[in-house]
């Protein structure tokens, strides 16, 4: 489902029908709290139009809407969210449904962005993300590299560039420890063909796929920063924007960043390509952003945000940010910047696989990777680990009995 949501949403036409900026003066006090990428600065531009509205952009978000939104009162009204990060939210049930609002004021929304569980709407999707190769043209070029096009030929592309001396670091990479680095092994993981659970949620990772995947992921360290263990994506995106590296598997929803001349070295010199594959489909996973309303806030609030949070998303903010974020909202041209999203898709790449017990398994992953790559446990006992933390886990939550 989320890969037709995707390949629709990347092939959409630009429409007419276009709202204003704000149709209310909004009196109720709302806040938001989402990640801070170019995306959500644009939307939250927008919803702040309206009045009364404030937005906190903060890349720890997932580990702080729990307990904000589990408040009573929610600390927050509005939350941006993704595929994952919407898992625990529903599991404590701290979102609200949205069908009343969408049928009085979602008039100008595509049945792509209704996300629904067990038939209620609960998100309201904005965009589609996952992460894809972003390279240097100029390089690759000069050095006569093609674009890599699978995992073996990105080690072999950034031999040479690592040779040619022309970048500080071959490759970037979000490999902070927690859940970034739980990322990067999920990717890689799912493209070597790898499954994390048996039908009785018990952990699979302990194979074949399990140990290339680390072996994999400590390659690619091999041509970082030393300090890959702090890189996260703003991190990644500041290293391309400098001129200090030539290619990562990073983002789509930081490709806009790199032409950005405010703050960007390269612009029009990074280009995108799919996800470099591993043995079985694309390393990368699906993803889509957007935005829940609490639970723990009267109507009446809940009502202003949702309306806030729709005149975020009008044709006129995609229209004046067309290339921060692959849009699902009406107005949308794809354009070269979106093409990465769309062959990580037609290369197979599969949706996150949120649940309850991914959250967990994501959890220790992210806990327990770092220890491979930094040599202080051998592949066989690093996997083994972190399938035991979570396995300890999924006890506790009654995933295991």
């Amino acid at each position: 489902m989320l890969k037709k949501l995707l390949l629709a949403s990347a092939m959409t036409l630009a429409v007419t029908g276009a709202a204003s900026a704000c149709d209310f003066e909004n009196t109720t006090t709302i806040k938001s709290l989402s990640a801070g990428f170019e995306a959500w600065k644009a939307v939250t531009t927008e919803m702040a139009k309206c009045g009364n509205f404030e937005a906190e952009l903060d890349q720890e978000f997932r580990t702080k809407q729990p307990a904000a939104f589990a408040a009573d009162p929610a600390l927050y009204q509005i939350g941006g969210v993704a595929n994952g990060t919407l898992v625990p939210l529903m599991n404590e049930g701290t979102v609200r449904p949205l069908d009343d609002l969408v049928e009085k004021y979602g008039q100008n929304l595509t049945p792509n962005q209704l996300i629904k569980v067990d038939g209620k709407i609960m998100a309201i999707a904005m965009m589609v993300n996952a992460q894809h190769l972003m390279y240097r043209e100029d390089i690759l070029t000069d050095l006569g590299i093609p674009v890599p096009k699978t995992y073996d030929e990105v080690l072999a592309a950034a031999a040479k560039i690592k040779e040619a001396g022309v970048v500080d670091y071959p490759i970037g990479g979000t490999f902070q420890t927690g859940w970034n680095l739980g990322e990067e092994f999920v990717n890689m993981y799912l493209g070597m063909g790898g499954t994390f659970f048996a039908e009785d949620n018990t952990p699979t990772i302990e194979n074949a796929e399990g140990i290339a995947s680390l072996e994999m992921l400590k390659k690619l360290t091999e041509y970082m920063d030393p300090e890959y263990l702090v890189s996260d994506s703003t991190y990644v995106q500041q290293q391309f924007q400098q001129g200090k590296i030539a290619m990562a598997n990073l983002w789509a929803s930081r490709a806009g960043a790199m032409d950005d001349p405010d703050e960007s070295q390269v612009v029009g010199k990074v280009k995108m390509a799919g996800a470099p594959t591993a043995n079985a489909r694309a390393a990368s996973t699906l993803w889509w952003d957007g935005m829940v309303i609490a639970k723990n806030i009267t109507d009446e609030e809940a009502e202003a945000a949702f309306r806030v949070a729709m005149n975020g998303l009008t044709p006129e903010m995609v229209k004046a940010n067309n290339d921060a974020a692959v849009w699902l909202v009406q107005g949308y041209e794809p354009g070269p910047l979106a093409q990465g999203v769309v062959q990580t898709a037609e290369a197979g790449a599969l949706p996150y696989p949120a649940s309850s017990q991914m959250g967990l398994m994501h959890t220790a992953l992210g806990n327990g990777v770092a220890d491979y790559l930094t040599g202080a446990k051998d592949a066989e006992t690093t996997l083994k680990d972190i399938a035991g933390a979570y396995t300890t886990s999924a006890k506790e939550a009654g995933l295991i009995k």
